[in-house]
Order: structure tokens, then C-alpha cells, then sequence
């Protein structure tokens, strides 16, 4: 009965589905930024995997149809562009200025640092794309060679980190412009930081939404020259 539960590609979509829900749940009882679903849902998997023993393979059967459906995810970031095009006519080049410097010191800093601590290609290119949102991190990264998970891993903490500290670094350097605070915010932490946006105000949440976007597109342009 096990072996044939194992064998069904409904195993890793059945899980999946059920430890994002989990983690829906606890974000919603505890609040907390760090008790993302994303987080909390992999981690799920993993221990369950690793206490029942079971093979990543067999999740693999029906986790991989969820990753099939990263490309039209990714597709449908285009309608944060278009719901919010109003917007992003008015404040065009701030905010295409505002993400070109955000992709760049984010991707200059991981090759720096890369670079200062002896670290491989690899490892290098799983990291560069930390600062866009997951679906077009993951695209990046396998483009280059990079580790996919690793990927997700840090794309996790640099939103984590964003989201808890972006309203700090907006009072220490005096950030007033709704528009400013907002585009750093999606530049350096994706949706992440977008739901800590929308928090703060609703101008902030809609520069933050589209700084995704256009950040996710500047740094897929800035990797075929990688």
C-alpha cells in the first residue's frame, strides 16, 4: 500500500498543497514575517521526508508538476505592471532608475563577495538572483548553472531580512517619498517585502509590486551578459 502511495505523482502535490495550508495557517496565527508559508512549508516537507524515510524521488513524481507551473506563474507578474501602469507612467524613470541600481549593487555585491571568500561559479550563480522573486530567481539560476534550492534559500532570506529591516534603514537614512521607500523595498525584497509595504501604505505596496517586476526583468537582461 505504502509502495504504491510512493509511486503516484499525487504523493507530492498531496503534501505540497497540504504544508502550504499548514503554513498559511501559522502565518496567519503567529503574524510573524518569519513564519513565511514558503518557509514553513518546506520545511515540513523536508522533515517528513527525512523521518518517514521516504526517497526525494518519489515526492519528486508530483512535486515536478508544480515546478512546471513556474513559467505561466512568472507570466501572470506582468499583471502587477499592467493593474498598476497608471502609476508606473508617472514615476517611470524613478522607478526604472531605482531598480537598475538595485539589481546592479545586488548582483555586484554576490560576485564581490563570491569572489573575496574563494567561492565557485556554482555557487555563485545560485546566488546572484536573491533579489527577485522566486519563479524568475529559479529561471536565472538553472540559466547559469546554478543550484536551484540553494537559490530559493537565499532568495528566502534576503526577503526575510528585507521585510524586517527596510523600515529600519527607511528612518535611519531618512526616507520620506512613499515612492522611494517603496521601490527599495521590491528591489531588495520581493514579495516578501511587498506585504511589509502594504502595511506601511498603500503607495508604498503599489512602487514595491511593481519594483518586482521590473526588477525581475532588469536582472534576467543583466544575466545573458554573465
Amino acid at each position: 500500500m505504502t509502495d504504491a502511495v510512493l509511486a503516484s505523482p499525487f504523493f507530492g502535490l498531496v503534501l505540497t498543497c497540504a504544508a502550504w495550508c499548514m503554513g498559511l495557517w501559522v502565518q496567519k496565527k503567529t503574524g510573524l514575517i518569519l513564519c513565511n508559508p514558503l518557509v514553513i512549508s518546506a520545511a515540513l516537507i523536508i522533515l517528513l521526508l527525512l523521518v518517514m524515510d521516504i526517497p526525494y524521488e518519489s515526492y519528486a513524481l508530483g512535486g515536478d508538476f508544480l515546478i512546471m507551473m513556474q513559467t505561466p506563474v512568472t507570466v501572470m507578474l506582468a499583471l502587477n505592471v499592467y493593474r498598476q501602469r497608471k502609476l508606473l507612467g508617472e514615476y517611470f524613470l524613478p522607478v526604472v532608475a531605482g531598480c537598475l541600481a538595485g539589481s546592479l549593487a545586488s548582483i555586484a555585491s554576490v560576485l564581490l563577495l563570491c569572489r573575496l571568500m574563494g567561492l565557485d561559479g556554482t555557487i555563485s550563480a545560485s546566488l546572484l538572483p536573491k533579489s527577485v522573486t522566486t519563479a524568475i530567481a529559479i529561471a536565472i539560476s538553472e540559466s547559469l548553472g546554478g543550484i536551484p534550492g540553494l537559490t530559493v534559500t537565499a532568495v528566502l532570506i534576503a526577503g526575510a531580512l528585507g521585510a524586517m529591516f527596510a523600515p529600519a534603514f527607511a528612518k535611519l537614512f531618512h526616507i520620506t517619498d512613499p515612492v522611494a521607500e517603496g521601490t527599495a523595498i521590491g528591489a531588495c525584497s520581493h514579495g516578501l517585502g511587498t506585504a511589509k509595504a502594504m502595511e506601511i501604505g498603500k503607495l508604498q505596496a503599489a512602487m514595491s509590486s511593481i519594483a518586482i517586476c521590473v526588477c525581475g526583468i532588469i536582472t534576467s537582461v543583466l544575466a545573458l551578459f554573465l
